[in-house]
């Protein structure tokens, strides 16, 4: 375990330092969905401290029975808004809100816990009917939307391509994140940071990173293949 982290740490740098980039703003999200406490509690001890969840009671499990660690939890997967009472308050960060309905939900449930919630807004860059995500043409008017509520923060943007297997078919899907990153920069909407783009997996992070990723999402190269009996 510590040696396949260590790895792809070393992958993450190489492809920051390619791209012009410092290492250090680029974090790696290691992607624990089906997979047991206690490859977590060993991929903690290896020295990794961020995790991505999909389901959110397994994610709450999980949680709950490592708090005495200092794991910083994100939830990566798709969000029912019915569910968000269980996510808001449990997570650093929350990549995948994809409507203002689950986002008006979040805000509702950190204010009764009385927390901020951090999240990212998805874009399905792909256009693909099976990925989540709100659109490039819709994505201004939503943020703008959800930046009036208040227990919630947004924190940049994320995005799943289609699959390629070769990571440069990836590539433009990537990049069309970052400008829509750097076109709402421009717009300075008030209680809006673009510090992050989450992007990038197993197979394509070195090039997410090369065209701007903050935070890449790795499971299969870290934990192995999924447990797809869960």
């Amino acid at each position: 375990m510590k040696d396949r982290i260590a790895h792809i740490e070393t992958k993450v740098q190489e492809a920051a330092l390619r791209a012009g980039r410092n290492p250090e703003e680029i974090r790696l999200v290691a992607v624990s969905k089906t997979k047991p406490v206690e490859m977590v509690a060993e991929a903690f001890e290896a020295g990794q401290r961020i995790f991505g969840e999909n389901y959110i009671q397994e994610a709450v499990e999980k949680i709950q029975r490592l708090e005495e660690k200092d794991i910083q939890w994100h939830f990566i997967g798709h969000l029912q808004s019915k569910k968000s009472k269980y996510a808001a308050g449990n997570f650093e960060l929350i990549h995948s809100v994809d409507s203002l309905k689950l986002a008006t939900e979040l805000n509702k449930q950190a204010a009764k816990k009385g927390v901020l919630q951090n999240i990212l807004i998805q874009v399905n860059t792909s256009g693909e009917e099976s990925k989540s995500g709100t659109t490039e043409a819709e994505v201004v008017q939503m943020i703008r939307e959800i930046a009036e509520l208040k227990h919630v923060a947004i924190k940049g943007l994320m995005t799943m391509p289609a699959f390629f297997d070769d990571p440069e078919g990836a590539r433009p899907f990537f990049k069309q994140l970052r400008q829509i990153k750097e076109r709402i920069e421009t717009l300075a909407i008030p209680n809006v940071e673009m510090k992050e783009l989450s992007m990038g997996m197993t197979g394509d992070f070195e090039v997410a990173i090369e065209e701007g990723a903050t935070l890449v999402r790795v499971g299969t190269a870290i934990f192995g293949p999924r447990n797809y009996n869960k």
